[in-house]
């Protein structure tokens, strides 16, 4: 249906785009046309003269003399409005149609805020898509000279333990994001004479409820260094009751884990996992070097964990756990060893503070039960550690170990630990970067059966490459 001339005049909007499009159009057939060379000074100046002999002043209206001619202009300018202002029914309703037809056709068209919208859910898709692919990787290499003057008792896989030098690990960090729901990390370690994945678990990202699952190998949430790797301790050796008590490489196996984080006023989180119970490196207090196979899932190592944090005040925190394990021993069908620990973290941090100094306390205790043949065998273990990191390219510590002995050499793990065994440590380490350390550490190891006690002495060097996440608290 067409429109009336006078409508498209009252819609001065139609008129004003027409117009736009117009000016467009000439400035770019202006722009196409090949320029003509700019006139001299003598050019533009003649042109001005004969334009001013030529120029005639515009016709005014005098309209004091004329006041008809007054009257005959109001009345040609005011027709047209008069014209405008009276619409009929029917075009009144042309117009409703070319509205509606209109706002149908926006309603169509994909607004640029969508178009935007759906473009960047495009690329974040396509961005996940390659870090997949693409996963953070690192190389993280420890290495020591130590000198001792007794034969050493290490007990840490990592730990140095023989004069001279010590290949502590190379180890190689993998980690990404498969998509929103898991995410995979994986620990692979590099020695003088082998290769081992130490971990490679997936983990969820999007339970409901504030769950999260783990399934693969990991090392177990039992205590709070258990769970840690060297790079990330502040002594260059475990402390002794970790080792006897879990293993050399800690506690760790195949298997799942659950964890939940509650609902509570203060930060409190809840872990329980399922395990193999064989490995002397990572089971050492249940079926050790002995695979005796699964036929129940009373054969399985099961480690539960809870947590608390509290933040006491601007600059202290607190955290405190309690851990415990549960598992079947090779001494005879049916017995079972029973392993309970509790840690506290004490740190003192000042807020905006520009060295970033800070003061941490961290204590750890187990008590192992153990049944055997016609026997129940008891012992505890501890160590307590002071961290002072000084600013950022100094930090000192020290540190002291305590573990009980069997006597009568009933243990049959550690038949010759029939005393109890103490040892001092203490710890300069200075920090070129973010990226190496270097760690001067001496100890007094005194095992109890020894004659004499054994000085340490050790140098350590860490240097790091590629993209490594954050450690927790």
């Amino acid at each position: 249906m067409m429109l009336q001339p006078h409508i498209l005049i009252k819609h001065k909007a139609v008129l004003w785009t027409l117009v736009l499009f117009a000016l467009l159009y000439s400035t770019q057939a202006q722009a196409q046309q090949p320029s003509e060379p700019a006139p001299d000074d003598e050019v533009i100046t003649r042109q001005l003269e004969e334009a001013d002999d030529n120029a005639t002043p515009p016709k005014q209206l005098d309209t004091q003399d004329n006041p008809a001619q007054e009257s005959e202009v109001t009345a040609e300018d005011s027709a047209p409005v008069q014209e405008e202002e009276e619409l009929s029914d029917e075009e009144l309703k042309a117009l409703e149609a070319a509205l509606a037809e209109d706002l149908e056709a926006q309603e169509d068209t994909p607004s640029l805020a969508t178009t935007a919208s759906t473009q960047g859910f495009s690329q974040s898709t396509m961005g996940r898509t390659l870090q997949s692919m693409n996963p953070d990787i690192s190389l993280i290499l420890d290495v020591a000279a130590a000198g001792f003057s007794n034969t050493p008792l290490q007990g840490g896989a990592h730990d140095p333990n023989q004069n001279g030098f010590n290949l502590q690990q190379l180890e190689m960090h993998i980690e990404s994001n498969v998509d929103p729901f898991f995410e995979l990390q994986a620990n692979i370690v590099f020695s003088q004479f082998g290769v081992e994945v130490e971990e490679a678990y997936a983990r969820t990202l999007a339970l409901p409820a504030n769950l999260q699952l783990k399934a693969g190998q990991f090392l177990t949430q039992m205590g709070r260094l258990n769970p840690t790797h060297p790079h990330s301790w502040s002594f260059l050796d475990q402390p002794l009751v970790n080792g006897k008590f879990l293993g050399g490489e800690g506690s760790r196996g195949l298997g799942m884990e659950v964890s939940y984080l509650t609902p509570l006023p203060w930060f409190v989180e809840l872990t329980a996992s399922s395990t193999m119970a064989t490995g002397a490196c990572c089971a050492r207090s249940f079926y050790g070097g002995q695979d005796l196979g699964v036929n129940s899932p009373t054969d399985l190592l099961y480690t539960t964990r809870m947590e608390h944090f509290f933040a006491l005040s601007d600059s202290f925190s607190l955290l405190w756990g309690t851990s415990a394990q549960f598992g079947p021993n090779p001494t005879g069908l049916g017995n079972r060893t029973e392993i309970y620990a509790t840690d506290l973290y004490l740190r003192w941090r000042p807020l905006n503070n520009p060295s970033r100094t800070s003061v941490s306390l961290q204590v750890e205790a187990m008590h192992r039960r153990r049944q055997t043949a016609g026997d129940i065998l008891v012992d505890n273990g501890g160590y307590g550690q002071l961290v002072w990191d000084i600013n950022f390219r100094h930090a000192l510590g020290v540190r002291y170990d305590f573990v009980e002995g069997i006597a009568g050499g009933l243990d049959t793990i550690d038949p010759e630990w029939t005393e109890n065994r103490q040892r001092a440590t203490a710890q300069w380490t200075f920090y070129p970067s973010h990226f190496s350390r270097l760690r001067l550490q001496a100890g007094y190891d005194n095992p109890g059966w020894y004659e004499r006690p054994i000085l340490i002495a050790m140098l350590g060097a860490e240097v790091l490459i590629g993209a490594h996440g954050a450690h927790g608290y």
